[in-house]
């Protein structure tokens, strides 16, 4: 099979990554990737939102199979196009994205049926959303509606955050996605991330996992794409991953076919493990970055064969296999991230990680006119580590993570502490 990779980072590295050690497979492209995934892919000079470009490179080419990485070209409806040609594609319609293209839409979803989630109230004037604000105090979630690369959720202590977020919102900084504004009820718990593969009947969920979206050490600073990621996250026991299926993925896919969205791709579940039970954050409509990069490695079963499934409507059929490893990925960024930062930055070190256990994910990296790898991005590179315990794979990835050097390199150093918190509880 010849295979078609949307996307340029980390999320895209790793599933390149994966699926070229199918033994169906026999030459994986990427549009239009990035220094690492040259190494695994064929890159092609064309954007993942370049819809029509991307179509005729895959009639061109005769891809057989495309698999979607970013939100961005499955909310513009690039499975609709790929699918009036006849081209097979891994992702949902356009109608089913907007699970994660519009909040309020994932939220009408959620109330209609009976989703446990944040109570939430959605505004379309700024004033309303800060009356609002005013009459019931903090601490609140503040929400723009549209996509926004990860940084449209803005957790807020008490009412003068709120407010400043509102004005944020207001005065354009997340463009039209904020043409809508969600205050949301701040949920207290635990974090955890929950994907799955749908083919519009059958769900089944992967190897939970645990993000870092704040930018520094113990939660704090502005959230981010993601800072690294670990699994599986022992916060998710048995008894929980029964509950998330019955009360959130099943209904999550049942109540979208009835609304005439049959959803076929990855269902990513961002989750908060409160006192009441597991509760909706909020959904994508692709892998987690980076979770994607910290699950994909765990998974002993070909990754084609799920996909090719979740196409056919034959997912019932599918039965996945798991690593019993546990593995912790790292993000390095570039200084300054999710804010100002400075692109060009020489990068060297990568050959001296030598773990076989470890594997290199390039985010945002190019090469300069030398030759030379060069930082291209916000998040550069990530280290997935995989070893028995949670402990062996943390310090494994910071040993590989401490080989790699660039100007203004910035990483967070507690990646997976609460694991250990919990294997202290038990």
């Amino acid at each position: 099979m010849k295979i078609l990779i949307i996307g340029s980072g980390g999320r895209e590295h790793a599933l390149a990554w994966k699926v070229r050690k199918s033994r169906w497979v026999t030459k994986v492209y990427c549009a239009p990737g990035n220094a690492g995934i040259s190494q695994v892919a064929e890159c092609v000079p064309v954007p993942d939102h370049d819809v029509r470009g991307l179509l005729e490179f895959a009639r061109a080419k005769e891809i057989d199979l495309t698999i979607v990485g970013p939100e961005a070209p499955l909310a513009m409806g690039i499975v609709d196009v790929f699918k009036r040609k006849g081209l097979k594609i891994f992702g949902p319609t356009r109608a089913a994205a907007r699970i994660e293209s519009s909040k309020a839409y994932a939220k009408f979803i959620m109330e209609k049926y009976e989703i446990p989630t944040a109570k939430t109230e959605v505004f379309t004037r700024p004033q309303d959303a800060k009356r609002y604000i005013k009459n019931i105090g903090g601490p609140l979630v503040v929400k723009v509606d549209g996509l926004a690369a990860g940084k449209g959720a803005i957790p807020c202590e008490d009412e003068i955050e709120a407010l400043k977020a509102v004005d944020r919102i207001a005065k354009g900084e997340f463009g039209e996605a904020g043409s809508k504004i969600l205050i949301e009820e701040y949920l207290v718990g635990e974090e955890a991330s929950i994907l799955a593969f749908s083919d519009g009947r059958h769900v089944i969920p992967l190897e939970s996992a645990q993000d870092h979206k704040r930018a520094y050490d113990d939660d704090k600073g502005p959230n981010t794409g993601g800072m690294g990621a670990y699994s599986p996250a022992p916060v998710i026991t048995k008894d929980l991953e029964s509950r998330i299926y019955d009360e959130i993925l099943l209904p999550t896919i049942r109540g979208l076919a009835s609304e005439g969205c049959r959803y076929t791709g990855i269902l990513y579940v961002g989750l908060m493990i409160t006192n009441e039970g597991p509760k909706v954050i909020e959904f994508n409509c692709r892998f987690g970055d980076p979770e994607a990069q910290a699950i994909l490695p765990r998974m002993a079963s070909d990754f084609i064969k799920p996909v090719l499934a979740c196409i056919e409507g034959k997912l019932d059929k599918v039965k996945l296999r798991w690593s019993r490893n546990c593995s912790v990925n790292v993000v390095m960024a570039s200084g300054g991230y999710p804010g100002k930062y400075e692109k060009g930055k020489v990068i060297s070190g990568l050959e001296k990680v030598g773990a076989e256990s470890s594997v290199v994910f390039h985010s945002g990296t190019g090469y300069d006119e030398a030759g030379r790898l060069i930082t291209k991005g916000g998040r550069v590179l990530s280290v997935t580590s995989l070893a028995p315990s949670i402990q062996d794979a943390i310090h494994c990835a910071y040993q590989e993570v401490g080989k790699i050097e660039f100007e203004g390199v910035h990483y967070r150093k507690d990646i997976a502490r609460r694991a250990l918190y919990h294997m202290e509880d038990m």
